[in-house]
């Protein structure tokens, strides 16, 4: 038996968390439809979620571990190290850019029926966690090809998993609610992402900060998840409490702030869309 769904006037403000559960079903369909768009109307399909990120490792694995000569972490091979951090790496960037222009990319949507507008960025956020079980992958093969021994610990990738879609999902929120009023941030997305790419430990190990600049450098939230990835996958270094502590605040702060916003300038989406 369906739900029966009624428009009253100021139901939204009264039932807005109850309608989400409600439109579960709207939930499954928008991230059915983004995943079959994403990988049935690509001429390489599936292999996207692959090579993007096997690129993306191989180019950093040249440039800071053969040029630069900059150390492992641990006994872990470069391209293994660099890999276990592309993968919340691009997991994070690619849904906060995704979610932040999923209001405007289904704007005929957004205008003409109700529905709980934050389903539409969290939709976003969910297709990209397909894609990153896609790109696990191809994890396991580099593992294999090191013969490099995982132990239980890596059962802790789930959680972090859902850590790293927290933190897209906030600004995502945020700065989804600023595209339908200023289509210009559209613009600034690329560049936070681009410059949060050198500024993370995605390409180098956090072993070469100094001791002075860590405080500060891990008040950057996908340090926390990244070194908590390679805790989790190579064990090669101890659990990093403190930056996976500055983590989970700055993703429920982050979280907070995009929700309160969203909420806040939702009602005017369908008129200025």
């Amino acid at each position: 038996m369906q739900n029966e769904v009624r428009i009253v006037a100021g139901r939204t403000e009264q039932a807005y968390w109850k309608d989400i559960w409600n439109y579960r079903n709207l939930l499954f369909f928008l991230s059915w439809r983004d995943i079959l768009v994403r990988y049935k109307q690509t001429t390489i399909g599936i292999l996207w979620a692959i090579l993007r990120p096997f690129f993306t490792m191989l180019a950093f694995t040249i440039v800071f571990g053969a040029l630069a000569k900059l150390p492992s972490q641990g006994d872990a091979p470069y391209a293994l190290m660099v890999f276990a951090a592309t993968l919340p790496w691009q997991l994070f960037s690619t849904a906060l850019a995704d979610s932040s222009n999923s209001l405007i990319n289904n704007s005929n949507l957004v205008s003409k029926v109700y529905f709980p507008r934050i389903l539409v960025p969290i939709s976003c956020v969910t297709v990209n966690i397909a894609d990153f079980v896609i790109s696990f992958a191809i994890l396991g093969g580099l593992i294999l090809w090191y013969d490099y021994a995982v132990s239980i610990q890596m059962l802790a990738t789930i959680p972090l998993v859902l850590l790293t879609a927290v933190l897209a999902l906030g600004p995502g929120l945020l700065f989804c609610a600023l595209n339908v009023s200023y289509r210009d941030f559209r613009y600034l997305i690329p560049f936070v992402t681009q410059f949060g790419l050198y500024v993370s430990p995605v390409g180098f190990s956090s072993s070469i900060v100094p001791e002075k600049w860590l405080w500060l450098y891990e008040l950057n939230p996908m340090v926390g998840v990244i070194e908590g990835f390679r805790w989790a996958i190579l064990g090669t270094s101890t659990f990093p409490l403190r930056p996976l502590i500055f983590s989970c605040l700055l993703a429920a702060g982050l979280l907070l702030i995009g929700i309160v916003y969203f909420r806040k300038t939702e009602r005017r989406f369908a008129d200025i869309i």
